[in-house]
């Protein structure tokens, strides 16, 4: 059986999709792909794919990750290019490598975010960071299905710092970009959860709702503040063209 790791992208309207629909589109793409997939026991067999960590519905991203198990082995590009075909624009495939290590979602400790805040003045925005940088504590709410939850989010957020937006996207109109790295923890913090920390520490109010874009997700280093590529240890597991043949040639070797 092959194991193949996908990342894949919600850009545009496409961001409004729940996972749920992508659950299905996604479904419908491998049969239209005629991926030779294989499924689980029982009276209801499925597909055999492994979802990791989806976004919030509503926000972007750049770095969706999901495993697919295979019957028959096929090339990752040839794969991802027939998958990215099969789906709608905006749901983009853009990279495929073949799983020859464990523990993909325990490589995902951490996303890196974009909140992209129109009509707030940049230096509102950098005096509001600068307050939730310095909080040792900072307690927002969030509707649960048991009921109002209330949890500091502060320790989960890294990294919070405010982007130039005229160099991000030329504009007329005020607009603060805010750049996040969030670790994945329990209970989960979200980028809205970051937005109403902001309000609840400088009473930061956006007049519109943000546009959020997940840039990244992957292994937190402590040390550097980076996260890094998921996908890099099966690439760099992968066996390289000269191995290949050099392993090809002392199995024809005369005894």
């Amino acid at each position: 059986m092959q194991r193949i790791r996908l990342r894949y992208t919600k850009r545009g309207r496409l961001r409004f999709t729940s996972h749920r629909d992508f659950q299905r589109a996604f479904e419908r793409a491998l049969r239209r792909a005629e991926v030779p997939m294989a499924y689980s026991a029982g009276f209801t067999p499925h597909p055999k794919v492994s979802y990791a960590n989806a976004a919030p519905t509503g926000t972007g991203s750049e770095a969706e990750y999901l495993e697919i198990a295979l019957t028959a082995a096929r090339d990752p590009e040839q794969l991802r290019i027939l998958l990215d075909e099969s789906l709608p624009a905006g749901l983009d495939v853009i990279e495929a490598v073949e799983a020859r290590t464990s523990g993909l979602a325990d490589r995902l400790t951490a996303s890196v975010w974009e909140l992209r805040l129109v009509g707030v003045d940049p230096a509102d925005a950098e005096r509001a960071v600068a307050a939730f940088n310095a909080a040792d504590s900072v307690e927002v709410q969030r509707m649960a299905k048991n009921g109002m939850r209330t949890f500091d989010a502060r320790p989960a957020v890294a990294h919070l710092e405010t982007r130039d937006a005229q160099a991000d996207r030329p504009t007329d109109q005020a607009c603060a970009i805010l750049r996040l790295v969030v670790r994945h923890v329990t209970p989960a913090v979200r980028p809205d959860d970051v937005l109403s920390g902001l309000r609840a520490v400088a009473d930061l109010a956006p007049p519109v709702p943000a546009g959020v874009t997940r840039l990244a997700q992957g292994l937190f280093d402590e040390e550097t503040g980076a996260v890094t590529d998921p996908l890099a240890p099966d690439r760099e597991a992968a066996p390289t063209e000269q191995s290949t043949v050099v392993v090809t040639a002392a199995a024809k070797a005369p005894a």
